[in-house]
């Protein structure tokens, strides 16, 4: 047999494995937040917003939430501001603030946006400050403008779903009387999720998953439970940008997703792997 056949029929069967996960999730709305260092890289970036796109043209309802970390600390750099994080969130003073609206809001949310409609879907870029999309109250003085989460005006998202667009939310929350306040993208994710009754939840970041150890990747852990999950923050097993990332998780099972999976954004077409073939990759979490 040639070796041009023999790929042609792994194509093939590639796309029966798909079938019945694609039939699964057609009509479902799927949430997916992408940040972290996998935002870094322009080829890897372009494999996600594939993936998302080939969602929606197959029938899926896709959610992007974005975070912006790593651009938002190069810009605070380049204009002289040092960056403080508490328990893996950012402190946010008025001049931050103004930083971390300028690029998620404007730079990043509109550059994906702009290449998911190159694309052929219709991708809609968009914040919280936007109908009220993401209402937020501060969540403590001493992390200045940081929002805790209060409503998630899911009928605008209804809407744009059935209108066949794609939202792509910046996490960037407001109040009644108009204020900014910076949301975690995880925590942003989690609360739209749960809103919208999202059939799962997806984890975008420069991770693999969940690991027993943080510093050897042979340790990844495939299926965990929320109360094991709950155990390794308490342990300490589980630090840093990590500890919001994972009460997310905990938080998105509580109010009602069926499963959160913790994926390594910078393996390509890593969403595809993950929700149409059988063996999947990444760390999912279960109630």
């Amino acid at each position: 047999m040639k070796d041009s056949y023999k790929k042609t029929i792994e194509r093939a069967n590639i796309i029966c494995e798909a079938l019945p996960y694609i039939h699964q999730y057609s009509g479902k709305t799927l949430v997916i937040k992408y940040g972290g260092n996998a935002m870094n890289d322009e080829a890897i970036t372009t494999t996600i917003l594939q993936d998302v796109a080939a969602l929606k043209i197959v029938g899926v309802n896709p959610i992007l939430v974005h975070g912006g970390g790593p651009e938002i600390n190069r810009l605070l750099d380049k204009v002289g501001i040092q960056s403080q994080f508490v328990g893996g969130m950012r402190v946010t003073d008025e001049a931050t603030m103004e930083i971390a609206q300028m690029v998620l809001c404007g730079k990043i949310n509109k550059n994906i946006a702009g290449e998911l409609n190159s694309m052929g879907v219709k991708a809609i870029g968009l914040c919280g400050k936007d109908s009220q999309l993401i209402k937020a109250e501060k969540l403590d003085e001493k992390l200045g403008y940081v929002g805790k989460i209060t409503e998630i005006n899911a009928e605008l998202l209804e809407l744009l779903a059935r209108d066949e667009f794609i939202p792509v939310i910046a996490s960037i929350a407001t109040d009644d009387h108009g204020n900014s306040y910076n949301v975690n993208a995880d925590v942003a994710a989690a609360a739209i999720g749960a809103a919208m009754h999202a059939e799962k939840l997806l984890f975008l970041s420069d991770i693999d998953g969940i690991m027993a150890n943080k510093d050897n990747r042979q340790t990844l852990i495939d299926r965990i439970s929320i109360s094991e999950l709950r155990a390794m923050i308490e342990r300490g097993d589980i630090t840093g940008g990590m500890v919001p990332k994972a009460n997310s998780c905990i938080d998105a099972i509580e109010r009602g997703i069926g499963s959160v999976f913790v994926l390594n954004g910078t393996l390509p077409h890593s969403i595809l792997l993950e929700l149409f073939t059988d063996s999947g990759v990444g760390t999912m979490i279960e109630k």
